[in-house]
């Protein structure tokens, strides 16, 4: 089955499913439709597949090689300015309050707000975005131009052959889903250490997105500047184990202050981690399609995800939030030893040589 090509077609198929997801949820605002809300969920969940993996994809067919690595990590800052919103907008929108007609005035304000929003930006795609750039920005680009088009099982049957992918699969699974461990998580853990301090829980996964944007952009730039991948990518996985240590042994402490602190050093170093996952992957790779890469590593990230996230719960009903947050410094540390174990073969970089020596050899023959 040939695989489809572009970037028009998935975003466009996921700003819709993000916008009917959002006029889904406006049908729910009644007590007797929560059942409506689970199913707007679903549609978002679904949509969701079709805009994760696009970073890294739309930063290598849009931009060259010296700015790849800084537009993918733009991209995920994107994705964690939505999460960032995510932990602000509602609660300020939707008050806590005994009375079911006060909360419903302020959900619908919620949901007619996301719907409109969806709906505009789903407008704007139709018309604005294109599928590439009239020229190639990249050597790679250029040459993956010309490629004859590949089918995705083939594609796919591959990249399993790929044994530094295959790890580097691994290693952001446990990453990553360790961090949305640590989201769904958060409240519990925080409170299991300072009763009462549910609103210092939202600050601090907060602060953890804050810092992760921060962190992802830096990541990226660095990238761009050096070309050093493995060595960068096994830096921040060690530093992400480190700001995962600093988290767990300070909870107990009793400073709040200082939770805030290391949280933020988490969020910095683990979401940091995120484009560099993605860069790396599509250099060990090449010419695999970007798309297709980064959607193992989302699935990768969501398995592992529900997998830690039940073990953490786990541990913190029988033991404490101790057992759960050194559980996850532990598999971090495994992810450390896998990721330093990877082959850094980069691929598209030696394309890049390789096609640009051709044109620079065809222009002196000229």
């Amino acid at each position: 089955m040939p695989m489809v090509q572009g970037l028009r077609v998935p975003i466009l198929l996921g700003s819709f499913g993000t916008m009917l997801a959002a006029w889904i949820k406006v049908g729910s605002l009644s007590p007797d439709r929560f059942y409506v809300t689970f199913i707007g969920q679903t549609v978002a969940a679904v949509a969701q597949i079709f805009v994760l993996g696009i970073p890294a994809k739309l930063a290598a067919v849009w931009f060259g090689q010296d700015q790849v690595s800084s537009a993918c990590a733009i991209g995920v800052f994107g994705n964690q300015i939505g999460n960032a919103i995510g932990f602000l907008i509602p609660p300020a929108i939707v008050q806590d309050s005994q009375d079911l007609d006060e909360i419903g005035h302020d959900l619908s304000i919620m949901f007619y707000g996301q719907a409109a929003i969806t709906s505009a930006l789903f407008i704007i795609i139709i018309f604005v975005f294109q599928n590439e750039p009239k020229l190639p920005p990249s050597p790679g680009q250029a040459a993956l131009k010309v490629a004859e088009p590949q089918s995705y099982g083939a594609s796919i049957l591959r990249l399993f052959k790929n044994y530094s992918f295959v790890l580097l699969v691994i290693t952001y699974g446990i990453n990553v889903g360790i961090f949305y461990g640590i989201s769904t998580l958060l409240g519990q853990i925080v409170l299991a250490q300072f009763p009462g301090a549910n609103e210092d829980a939202g600050r601090i996964g907060l602060v953890i997105v804050a810092t992760g944007l921060v962190g992802s952009i830096l990541c990226g730039i660095w990238l761009d500047k050096t070309h050093r991948f493995k060595i960068t990518t096994v830096l921040v996985y060690i530093l992400s184990v480190a700001g995962m240590l600093a988290f767990t042994f300070t909870l107990p402490l009793g400073h709040i202050s200082v939770v805030y602190i290391t949280s933020g050093l988490l969020g910095f170093f683990m979401t940091g981690y995120l484009p560099l996952g993605f860069e790396f992957a599509a250099e060990i790779t090449y010419p695999e399609p970007e798309a297709t890469t980064s959607g193992l590593l989302n699935a990768s990230a969501q398995v592992f995800g529900i997998v830690l996230t039940i073990a953490g719960g786990s541990l913190m009903s029988a033991y404490d939030e101790q057992a759960c947050n050194l559980l996850y410094a532990a598999t971090l540390v495994l992810g450390v030893i896998l990721t330093a174990i990877i082959k850094e073969d980069l691929r598209r970089q030696r394309a890049h040589e390789t096609h640009s020596d051709g044109v620079k050899l065809e222009s002196t023959r000229m």
